[in-house]
Parts: C-alpha cells; sequence; structure tokens
C-alpha cells in the first residue's frame, strides 16, 4: 500500500479540525443569538460542520493516517486564537465568522489549488460553505443601518481579529511541519508575496461590502 502524502494529510487535519472548532463556535454563538429564529439558523449551522468535519475525516482515515493525529499539531495554535477572540455579544460573533474566519479560509484554498482530484474539491466544498458568511453580512449590515456608529465599534474588532489570526498564522506554520509551505510550492509560478496581496485585497473587498473599514 502507498504512504499517504504527509503533506496533504497534514493540510486535511488542519482543514478537519477547523471544522470541529466552527462547531464548537456556531453552538456557542448560537446561544447570543437574539431571537429563536437566530439561534435555530445557527444550530442548523453547526450540524452542517460535522458533517464537514466527517467527509474531512473519512478522507483521512481512507489516505491511511489517523484523523486524530493528523489534527494534532494544530490544535494549540487554533485554539489559541478563537480563546484570544472570544465574541462579548451577537455582533461580534457575527462578525469574527465574517472576517476572521474567511481570512483563514481564502488561504486555504488557496493552497488547495495545488491539490490533486478528489482532494481539491473536497476542501473547496467544506471551506466554502457561505450560508454563515451570507448570514452574518446580513447582521452586519443591519445593525449599522439601525445604528451607524456600530459601524466604528466593529471595524475595530475586526482589525483585532485580523491581527490575531496573523499572529497565530506563525504557530500555525511551525506546527505544520512544513506540509503547507510545500503544497505552495507545487503550484507553478506562485508568487507567495503575490498570493498575500490577493488575500489582501478580497479582505478589503470584504469589509467594504458591510461598510465596515478596513
Amino acid at each position: 500500500m502507498t504512504a499517504p502524502d504527509p503533506a496533504l494529510v497534514d493540510l486535511l487535519g488542519l482543514v478537519a479540525y477547523g471544522e470541529l472548532l466552527a462547531f464548537d463556535r456556531l453552538a456557542a454563538d448560537a446561544r447570543l443569538a437574539p431571537d429563536l429564529r437566530r439561534r435555530a439558523a445557527l444550530s442548523e449551522m453547526a450540524a452542517a460542520e460535522m458533517a464537514n468535519y466527517r467527509r474531512v475525516a473519512d478522507r483521512v482515515v481512507a489516505l491511511g493516517a489517523l484523523p486524530e493525529e493528523a489534527m494534532g499539531p494544530y490544535v494549540g495554535a487554533l485554539q489559541a486564537f478563537h480563546d484570544s477572540t472570544e465574541p462579548k455579544d451577537w455582533l461580534e460573533a457575527v462578525t469574527k465568522a465574517y472576517v476572521g474566519d474567511a481570512i483563514t479560509d481564502d488561504f486555504l484554498g488557496e493552497i488547495a489549488g495545488a491539490l490533486d482530484e478528489p482532494d481539491r474539491r473536497l476542501v473547496l466544498d467544506v471551506l466554502h460553505e457561505s450560508r454563515y458568511a451570507e448570514f452574518a453580512a446580513a447582521e452586519i449590515r443591519a445593525a449599522i443601518a439601525a445604528d451607524a456608529r456600530v459601524a466604528g465599534r466593529l471595524s475595530m474588532w475586526a482589525r483585532r481579529l485580523v491581527g490575531e489570526a496573523l499572529s497565530q498564522a506563525g504557530r500555525v506554520a511551525a506546527a505544520d511541519r512544513g506540509a503547507l509551505t510545500a503544497l505552495i510550492g507545487r503550484r507553478e509560478g506562485v508568487d507567495v508575496p503575490a498570493l498575500f496581496q490577493r488575500l489582501t485585497a478580497v479582505h478589503t473587498e470584504r469589509m467594504t461590502a458591510v461598510g465596515l473599514n478596513n
């Protein structure tokens, strides 16, 4: 039996743990919801994250690895990010989902471009679950429309989220034993500075789209 590609297993481990954390956070955010409609919506999305986790974990097993071992190196860095950016209220929770999670998804989506099928499609499918992002964007716009002062507070919160995400990215890079670097390097003509410029441009557009200042 061919040994699994270590870089692929490491990346899938990172994605799988991210899905587990997404479930935890959505379940917690649901308790901050101001009404039952929103609480039910987030609870449904949490259940979808567990389905995504199972898809990725099953693929790791199919490759001959254990999901818990593949996820292990990333626990400290990702948990530290979420612990340091615990939202205090509903609007901080939806802004964290809209801004913070999207940056990670954009980055991993870029890396997924180096994968072969079916792994490329699997990663892109679970990362590009857009229901929560759309839901969060609508909540942010509605809050700003109701009180323009909200934009300043949420813009500051979003900048903090980005700073924390960049800080923890270094820990993830150290933990992954070069897996992400190896995968990026497989893409012909990859320009890492240009990659981060693209990510920054998309982030700026995302902020502007909901009325937040970058």
